[in-house]
């Protein structure tokens, strides 16, 4: 399950970068979680010919990755910013409840973007 998330994931960020045709079969099989057999029914080609363009896809979202950073960036991002928000949520045990309480919507905020 954790290979389909990222997959899913990297597509989010450099799926506009694939081709047409790339996409559409990528999305069918990640996202719609159709089978091989389903696609290549549905697109009239091969078993083999459908396997070959999501190992493409796949290769090719992988490498925007290994070149662009984007997504490892975006994790951590999300990380610290939980981090922050768990800290903030701490603090609001503390005397300065009013800050505390404004960090926690703002964490809240990012968190429900990302």
């Amino acid at each position: 399950m954790e290979k389909i998330f990222e997959q899913a994931m990297l597509y989010d960020f450099y799926g506009e970068l694939l081709k047409d045709n790339q996409k559409e079969v990528f999305e069918n099989y990640v996202l719609d979680n159709l089978s091989l057999s389903e696609i290549a029914e549905e697109r009239n080609i091969s078993r083999q010919a459908v396997y070959d363009m999501i190992k493409r896809a796949d290769r090719a979202l992988n490498e925007y990755e290994d070149k662009l950073h984007l997504l490892e960036k975006f994790l951590t991002i999300k990380e610290d910013v939980n981090r922050i928000h768990i800290i903030s949520k701490q603090l609001t045990d503390s005397r300065d409840r009013e800050l505390a309480t404004q960090i926690v919507s703002i964490t809240d905020k990012i968190l429900d973007e990302l």
